[in-house]
């Protein structure tokens, strides 16, 4: 099972990264558990993890009208981790771009 699926970089995790710079958010596997996401940051990004909040988001449901009729889909579901790092360590999602 790979735990983390991406780094979340939206705009709300850049606010909360700007006000406290020892937290970092990822998109992670719906069936990993705060210490299996914990080794796994620990072991990508070699900083050391001090807390781990997890949150549950079920799918939204969308729809649109276009020429071909009324269309409705699902966004799919995801698990988001907000990591507390040490404080001193960071991680730098843009260094490689």
């Amino acid at each position: 099972m790979e735990v983390i699926v991406r780094p979340l970089i939206s705009e709300k995790m850049t606010k909360i990264t700007e006000k406290f710079s020892n937290r970092c958010g990822f998109v992670v596997d719906k069936r990993a558990n705060k210490i299996q996401i914990k080794n796994a940051v620990e072991a990508l990004y070699n900083v050391k993890v001090v807390d781990v909040n997890t949150m549950n988001y079920s799918g939204k449901v969308k729809s649109r009208y276009t020429k071909a009729g009324f269309i409705t889909g699902k966004k799919p579901a995801f698990k988001k981790a907000v990591v507390t790092l040490k404080e001193g360590n960071t991680i730098d999602f843009y260094s490689n771009i």
